[in-house]
């Protein structure tokens, strides 16, 4: 069943979303974890290994037990399936964030899309629509390319 988004207003820090359904808030751990999955879907499904880095990088970034980080990300996947109109909406969160902040969602957006061992260009196509749509400088997104190839590459 689809939910449209009838308004979305921030609140503070966190996203009111009214829908048919009713109210709903979102937080930046949400933004963060419907941004992965956005990019990871990419090339129209979600490799095992892509979410066992979205696990992890969620884990990590936000200090949660991995049954939380589990927990979210499939709230993210089920809402964002239930409302296709969510992932606009949440670009408005988007813009509450630091910029370090949006660093380190787009390094961990780039280390999903490598997770698999695989390059495909509609992955990147679905992470430079992203980060256009939460407001990421393309300054921070070359921060977060040269701090995911430093990570990466063997030796200088």
């Amino acid at each position: 069943m689809s939910d449209t988004v009838i308004t979305s207003t921030l609140d503070g820090n966190v996203l009111v979303i009214e829908t048919s359904s009713g109210k709903k808030t979102y937080d930046s751990r949400f933004l963060v974890a419907a941004l992965l999955i956005f990019v990871a879907r990419g090339n129209g499904q979600i490799e095992p290994e892509e979410t066992a880095k979205m696990l992890e990088l969620i884990q990590a970034h936000f200090n949660l037990q991995s049954a939380e980080s589990l927990e979210l990300l499939t709230r993210a996947m089920s809402e964002m399936t239930d409302s296709p109109d969510l992932v606009a909406a949440l670009a408005k969160l988007g813009s509450m964030l630091s910029d370090q902040e949006k660093e380190e969602i787009a390094l961990m957006a780039l280390k999903v899309i490598a997770a698999d061992g695989k390059r495909e260009y509609s992955e990147m196509e679905q992470f430079n629509t992203a980060v256009e749509a939460a407001g990421i400088a393309p300054e921070i997104v070359h921060r977060a390319f040269d701090r995911y190839f430093s990570e990466t590459m063997p030796g200088d």
